[in-house]
């Protein structure tokens, strides 16, 4: 059985106990990424950073980089929207318009949505049938150990919802004139679409999940389980790169230095 079956999406936490757990990691992830910047206890800088976020539209990705985002520098950390290609970067290979954005030594990357629209949209829509996005899996897991072996950490999300979560939060949006903006005609299209997107993502995880890119799979259907879980899971995962890679690991300090 697939690892994306046995996602159990009955897990939740209260939005207070959900805070707690946040604002705590939040601390931890300012001293690791003042750490690998080389600003904190060393004038040498830790690895890069790879954080990628993959999930179904409303699954909580944009609310989830916000959390991770809030108590960094804006200049220690790059967020990067990933759409469909243009007429531009699909005349090249599909990994050529993300090397511009990967992270050096030091530096770190966010994707909202990354070059895995290969293996879903792209699939999905007809782009590459299931033996092109084959090869296209073994081309990233080729590309991700190269980074790793260049001294890039990467950390891999998926966030996952049920179809009438998604349903109900696409009713929430549509109703509110605030949020409006997130809902889409694509996003109605990709949802009827449900059943071919959840088929290409069990054979994502199963052709991409390897030890120098592990796959977090995410129950997202509690946001606020989502949120402490995810940044709860980066630290972790960050932190047993650096180990593995050499460094002595900082100590985590008080509020009053954070601020």
């Amino acid at each position: 059985m697939s690892r994306v079956n046995e996602i159990d999406l009955t897990l939740s936490l209260s939005p207070e106990a959900s805070l707690e757990r946040v604002t705590k990691a939040q601390r931890r992830l300012t001293h690791l990424r003042l750490f690998t910047a080389g600003l904190l206890g060393s004038d040498r800088p830790g690895p890069g950073l790879i954080v990628l976020f993959e999930g179904f539209d409303a699954s909580g990705k944009g609310g989830a980089i916000r959390r991770l985002t809030a108590s960094l520098d804006p200049r220690h950390v790059h967020v990067v929207p990933v759409g469909p290609p243009t007429a531009l970067e699909g005349s090249h290979h599909f990994l050529w318009r993300f090397q511009e954005t990967i992270p050096a030594t030091g530096q770190m990357t966010v994707y909202d949505r990354s070059w895995y629209g290969r293996l879903l949209a792209e699939r999905v829509e007809g782009g590459v049938d299931r033996d092109g996005a084959q090869r296209s899996g073994e081309e990233i897991v080729e590309f991700e150990r190269m980074l790793s072996n260049d001294g890039v950490t990467i950390v891999k999300f998926w966030l996952h919802i049920s179809s009438d979560e998604q349903l109900a939060r696409f009713q929430d949006r549509a109703q509110n004139p605030v949020k409006r903006w997130k809902l889409t005609d694509d996003d109605w299209r990709n949802r009827e679409k449900r059943a071919l997107y959840e088929a290409s993502l069990v054979d994502m995880v199963d052709w991409t999940d390897h030890p120098h890119a592990h796959w977090d799979l995410i129950a997202a259907e509690n946001k606020h389980y989502a949120r402490a879980v995810i940044l709860e899971t980066l630290i972790g995962r960050w932190e047993k790169d650096l180990t593995r890679r050499g460094f002595a690991l900082p100590e985590s300090r008080g509020d009053d230095y954070l601020h």
